[in-house]
């Protein structure tokens, strides 16, 4: 799998953040991002869980186009002190998640943290990192950024 690295920061115009009403519930982002990953006509599950011989995981959404599948950890984090370096180190873990489910499924997963607020990182290990108002570009244009 390829990722065009230098296409997705390129097109990926600044624009504001965006601080919709989720009620302060993760729950209702997490619901909201997988609305709009159906609303691109692929299946998906919500709060995927899966095992490996150790150990209990969870994808928040993953959506399954014909070769891939986008595996999405969203992160509703508001404005604070450590935000980045927590979303470093959750796109770490997210990453170690999505090996462990191309495993049991046998496709490509290319893994993506969502984001409330725009922190201007693009990648962290091998994971995108996509703000909310850049995710709906993101979909629409997601072959010339992921080649497999």
């Amino acid at each position: 799998m390829h990722i065009d690295r230098k296409g997705l920061i390129a097109n990926f115009s600044r624009g504001r953040d965006v601080d919709l009403k989720f009620n302060n519930r993760w729950q209702d982002f997490e619901d909201h991002i997988l609305k709009i990953v159906l609303s691109f006509g692929v299946d998906a599950d919500f709060r995927k869980v899966f095992f490996n011989d150790k150990r209990k995981f969870e994808i928040d959404v993953v959506g399954y186009w014909n070769c891939f599948c986008l595996c999405i950890d969203c992160k509703l984090y508001r404005s604070g002190r450590y935000r980045v370096s927590s979303l470093k180190k959750e796109a770490a873990k997210h990453v170690l998640r999505c090996i462990e489910f191309e495993k049991i499924i046998g496709k490509a997963c290319v893994p993506v943290l969502v984001t409330l607020l725009d922190d201007d990182i693009c990648f962290e290990s091998e994971c995108l990192i996509v703000p909310h108002y850049k995710f709906n570009y993101f979909l629409n244009d997601i072959h010339r950024f992921i080649h497999i």
